[in-house]
């Protein structure tokens, strides 16, 4: 493991992905791999991570710890929705992750919100 030392500053990106394809949603191993592909791609360490499945066609819920923070995901299959959470900091790029895991999900539409996280207020 690098000891590296990354600032609190970082980019939190909140991505709603809506008209997914249900079989692209419901794939525990898939999606492990793909926000790991994502994760490689945005320039971040993996450190571990959890998968849970719902069921047979039913959502799943993950979560990759990285060492620059954290992507994860719940999907709802029966509704074609994907909730993305991706946070990084340092010189990872979250915004390709985001791009990743759209290509390999093809959602009709993406609504993408970003929220810089660990500056300081401005003095009033």
């Amino acid at each position: 493991m690098s000891t590296d030392v990354h600032l609190p500053k970082g980019l939190h990106l909140l991505a709603d992905f809506h008209g997914v394809a249900a079989e692209r949603l419901y794939d525990t191993l898939a999606i492990e791999t793909l926000l790991r592909e994502a994760a490689r791609a945005a320039g971040a360490t993996p450190v571990g991570g959890h998968f849970h499945p719902f069921g047979p066609g039913l959502g799943v819920t993950g979560v990759l710890l990285l060492q620059e923070s954290h992507i994860s995901i719940h999907t709802w299959p029966e509704h074609g929705f994907a909730a993305l959470d991706v946070f990084m900091c340092g010189a990872a790029r979250p915004e390709r992750a985001v791009q990743v895991i759209a290509a390999a999900l093809c959602p009709a539409s993406v609504n993408c919100r970003d929220m810089p996280r660990g500056q300081l207020p401005l003095p009033t």
